[in-house]
């Protein structure tokens, strides 16, 4: 257990400009791995931007060129904006460094936020975040006729959902009854210090996630917490949860690398 530390960086009329928050994770990493300061999250609202991890690749960027900011992180590329929140846990891991068990309890934790709205969620395999599972292939609903066994995606690793009409939108997908992220992660480790973090959707407009494949992924979509609720959430609803579940699984947990099976 470690000291920990929030940073509400700004909200509302005074979000954060994604240079400045980046340049000031980098101060505040910087801080942290020379022990000036305790771990440190910092909270925020950005203002609109498309950011692309280094394993991004020139197809699943905006089609109509629309500028995107290459960053350091993992993962691929993805949407920042209003009524997402957006935390960046700079905190000093254990040695051995474990990537995948940071990210495990950035999950964790928005799974529980998540919770407490009454919100079921959990991890896909192979896809880092938080999602909404959707319903039995069987039981979605169609569109124009057809069925998820004749859907272009099932075969075709090129498809491209934004060349084929709003019913393959990724902002669609609750209604395709798909599963969807309502929280995308994306880290990095330098010098045993994590970077960057979660942006949990609360009330965005879906649909900037329609002009870019979000995080890569073709045959799923994204959701926010306001649409599976079917009311008006606010980031100021769910700050304080953040804060409750980030501090219980990153300031008062005791961090260790993951338990492996060893190989048979």
């Amino acid at each position: 257990m470690s000291e920990f530390q929030f940073v509400r960086m700004g909200f509302g009329e005074d979000r954060v400009d994604y240079q400045v928050a980046w340049d000031e994770q980098r101060r505040v990493h910087a801080a942290r791995f020379a022990d000036e300061i305790p771990d440190t999250c910092l909270l925020l609202e950005h203002l609109p931007v498309y950011t692309a991890g280094r394993r991004t690749a020139p197809e699943e960027r905006p089609l109509d060129g629309t500028p995107v900011i290459d960053v350091d992180r993992g993962g691929k590329i993805t949407w920042h904006g209003p009524g997402q929140l957006v935390g960046y846990p700079i905190q000093k891991l254990p040695r051995p460094v474990d990537v995948i068990a940071h990210l495990r309890r950035l999950e964790d934790a928005m799974i529980a936020v998540c919770a407490e709205f009454g919100i079921a969620t959990s991890r896909v395999e192979g896809r880092a975040g938080v999602w909404v599972l959707g319903d039995p292939v069987e039981d979605r609903p169609r569109f124009g006729g057809l069925t998820l066994d004749f859907d272009p995606r099932s075969t075709d690793p090129e498809f491209d959902p934004r060349l084929n009409g709003p019913e393959y939108a990724p902002s669609n997908a609750g209604q395709r009854a798909e599963d969807r992220k309502i929280c995308a992660m994306g880290i990095r480790v330098a010098k045993g210090v994590t970077m960057h973090g979660f942006a949990l959707n609360v009330n965005p407009d879906t649909s900037e996630f329609d002009k870019i494949i979000p995080c890569g992924i073709r045959d799923a979509g994204v959701t926010s917490l306001s649409y599976e609720l079917g009311r008006e959430v606010t980031i100021e609803e769910v700050l304080p949860f953040a804060e409750k579940h980030l501090q219980a699984v990153l300031g008062e947990a005791e961090l260790r690398p993951r338990e492996v099976e060893p190989a048979v």
